[in-house]
């Protein structure tokens, strides 16, 4: 039986949903997508789907994805070998190419046409267009892996006063031209800094932080940032969810309302953590 098998059911959740829909009229929401997520047709499909639901109801959405999996399908697809230290790809100049191949010639345009099924919203940029990401080399032992230095919102922000959905690829570039390769969770969080944005949201193939990585029962579903820290400078949390976890008291401490770190796994995972009572995952904020 559908879960939602009665009108008054359904009823119910189109009214739990409307004071949040209210809420966030006008607010900016920065989404960064990835995982499962990403690579599951159903899950892109609903994920279309809810980005589309949240632009309609008022909302201001900005997609920010990466690609590392697809990326190292194609380079081994040409036979050549993916290269990791500290669990970041080693990008010669060869390598770049592939990077920006796959994340705004593949990806980004898959997502775009995802959305634009449901009309002419979605608008796929990458971070060199219009100097919207100033990269700079992170380690020279690691190519062309680049940090953001500023963020330029202009070409976001005329488009979403446009009413249009960006769709951002996190290729970037020094003032000299040179491209580099940068983290998604890390520029998520760096465009959400400079647009104000009230939340930026992660999509992620886990729950959420848990307190107990082996224990999916544990999970925290609200922590302030100066306790998140805490957590991570206990060595209570580590591995993956560190570059997520650094971009999302980053964001807090610099004026993003709240952050989100969401398991992608689950159906319309967005619309549930936006405009529910209960939410899901983990949301940080700057102050309990």
């Amino acid at each position: 039986m559908n879960a939602l098998s009665t009108p008054s059911e359904k009823a119910d959740v189109l009214v739990e949903a409307l004071p949040y829909i209210r809420r966030f009229m006008g607010a900016t929401v920065v989404v960064k997508y990835g995982g499962h997520a990403m690579t599951e047709p159903g899950l892109a499909r609903q994920f279309a789907e809810d980005i589309v639901l949240m632009q309609s109801v008022g909302m201001k959405p900005v997609v920010v994805h990466g690609g590392g999996p697809q990326i190292s399908a194609l380079m081994q697809r040409l036979g050549m070998v993916p290269e990791f230290r500290d669990g970041l790809r080693v990008t010669d100049a060869e390598s770049l190419d592939v990077a920006r191949m796959v994340l705004v010639g593949k990806v980004n345009r898959d997502i775009v046409s995802a959305v634009n099924v449901h009309g002419p919203l979605a608008v796929g940029i990458s971070g060199e267009d219009a100097g919207l990401l100033v990269a700079t080399a992170r380690n020279p032992e690691l190519g062309f892996v680049g940090d953001v230095e500023d963020v330029n919102p202009g070409i976001i922000e005329r488009l979403l006063a446009e009413e249009l959905i960006p769709v951002v690829s996190t290729i970037g570039a020094d003032t000299e031209g040179q491209a580099y390769n940068i983290n998604a969770d890390t520029v998520a969080g760096a465009i959400a800094e400079a647009l104000s944005a009230e939340k930026v949201v992660h999509l992620t193939d886990v729950e959420g932080l848990l307190a107990d990585v082996d224990d999916p029962t544990s999970l925290i579903s609200r922590i302030d940032a100066k306790e998140l820290q805490a957590l991570v400078d206990r060595g209570e949390l580590s591995g993956g969810m560190i570059p997520k976890i650094a971009a999302c008291v980053h964001a807090v401490e610099h004026g993003v309302g709240s952050a989100h770190i969401l398991d992608g796994r689950i159906p319309h995972v967005l619309l549930l953590e936006v405009f529910t009572d209960s939410g899901i995952g983990t949301m940080i904020t700057k102050e309990a």
